[in-house]
């Protein structure tokens, strides 16, 4: 029986990534009564939240708000937040082996999936989630350039990001001055020529991946009118099948949501907003300058594969569409870890219920965990990562009750705080991003915004008088 767990010698856990995988992980560890448990939380980026302060649309505020929920966590007094230290860089795995009974990595998945097709890096080709970070003020990414002085863009891919991008690009510069998006992506965008922006999909309607509300959000765009193509929105025979043998009420609104649109009038707004069913990229092409200048479009139809799902498969039908911007959003898959196993045809680093798992042995690595889409792959919403994080926690427990654990030589944590001191002596605590998020948000109040954003480390050290 170990002994881990008591007063005198508390349960030592690292988390790696601060995002929502990572914070559900240390609310449910943090909760266990009979367990001492003290959790440090390392993020790469200064502050905390990941995809929260990141990846959600800035005119998305609501969604926002389960950042009340990490900050509960946060603030119980065996919690440490370490932000600007980079695992791998400033502290390597050794060393947290060396601090820690178990480790549990909730990095994401932080890199975008490629079209694989010619002319996919030309100019004015981006991944969308550049974009995405670029406009929500990610200190990487801050300085990037998009060419929004073009008229015609296209989004590739049909799922939350690629509606995101879509729909911040059709907003209203005023409508943008009511968020929390970054001031340079605000100033950037409210010059905007942008007049016609296409989601292109490779299902049909049935298959969509975005959800009625999202769709519903695009048709009351007050700036841009929403265009489906009717022959696009009739579903084909095997998803009409699926429609009635799945007997999903949700699903079959949304696809009577998509027809609705596709039936309906256009009233003149000043942009247009198209989405694009049953045809995939195949080629982009350029000018002489070597920027992107049309899309080869091919047309799909949909084919039962081997595990019932309904699958694109390409005809001999192609068209071109003229766009000179594209983002391409056509899934996600995470990096490899030092120290780690790797799958890399998925993308996620092989386990079984988060326990890490060496693909030689088959065996459990002891003391190493991992939540998230660095775990499942990039599925599911910010909720998806409780019950994820959950059975992760349930996992790490067991092994604690079993003593399968770590043998860390300098477990107390001020040996810790010492190391991160020592290798990043510009780290942030969590009430350093206390002080700041007062301050985002003191000088949102004076615009009538949520908050105004600090985009750079140097900003920040600044303003927390540490420069």
């Amino acid at each position: 029986m170990t002994s881990i767990g008591t007063i005198s010698e508390p349960l030592r856990i690292a988390i790696v990534g601060s995002g929502p995988a990572g914070f559900y992980a240390a609310e449910h560890l943090l909760k266990q009564s009979e367990l001492e448990v003290q959790v440090d939380m390392f993020d790469r980026l200064p502050t905390p939240f990941g995809l929260v302060r990141f990846g959600v649309a800035p005119d998305h505020q609501k969604i926002k708000n389960v950042t009340r929920v990490f900050e509960k966590v946060a603030s119980k007094g065996h919690f440490r937040f370490y932000g600007n230290v980079d695992v791998g860089q400033h502290v390597r795995l050794e060393d947290l082996e060396r601090h820690y009974h178990q480790i549990c990595f909730a990095t994401g998945a932080q890199t975008d999936r490629r079209l694989n097709i010619p002319g996919e890096d030309l100019e004015r080709s981006h991944p969308a989630t550049e974009f995405v970070a670029w406009y929500n003020g990610h200190p990487d990414f801050r300085d990037l350039e998009f060419d929004l002085s073009v008229e015609k863009v296209a989004v590739v891919g049909i799922g939350n990001v690629a509606i995101d991008v879509a729909r911040i690009l059709c907003r209203a510069p005023e409508e943008l001055a009511q968020t929390d998006i970054a001031d340079y992506a605000l100033d950037a965008l409210s010059r905007s020529r942008i007049k016609e922006v296409f989601i292109v999909g490779r299902r049909g309607p049935a298959q969509a991946a975005f959800t009625n509300a999202e769709i519903r959000e695009l048709g009351e765009l007050p700036g841009a009118d929403l265009i489906v193509l009717p022959e696009e929105a009739e579903l084909d025979v095997l998803s009409q099948a699926q429609l009635v043998e799945g007997d999903d009420i949700t699903l079959a609104k949304k696809v009577a949501i998509i027809q609705e649109f596709a039936n309906g009038e256009r009233r003149g707004k000043a942009k247009s907003l198209t989405i694009r069913f049953l045809v995939s990229p195949v080629e982009l092409k350029g000018d002489a300058a070597g920027g992107v200048t049309s899309m080869r479009l091919v047309r799909n139809s949909l084919h039962r594969s081997d595990d019932g799902s309904l699958r694109p498969r390409a005809t001999d039908v192609y068209e071109d569409l003229d766009v000179d911007l594209v983002f391409r959003s056509v899934g996600y898959r995470g990096v490899p870890i030092a120290g780690l196993p790797f799958r890399d045809a998925w993308g996620v680093v092989p386990n079984e219920q988060g326990r890490v798992i060496d693909p030689d042995t088959k065996e459990a690595r002891t003391g190493m965990y991992v939540s998230g889409w660095i775990k499942r792959g990039p599925s599911g919403v910010i909720g998806t990562n409780k019950p994820d994080a959950v059975e992760t926690v349930r996992a790490m427990l067991e092994d604690v009750a079993d003593g399968r654990l770590l043998q860390p030589r300098h477990p107390d944590p001020e040996s810790v705080a010492e190391l991160v001191v020592q290798r990043q002596p510009e780290f942030f605590s969590y009430d350093d991003w206390k002080r700041l998020d007062e301050l985002e948000v003191a000088r949102g109040r004076s615009e009538g915004r949520p908050r105004v954003k600090f985009t750079s480390i140097a900003e920040m050290l600044s303003h927390l008088g540490r420069s």
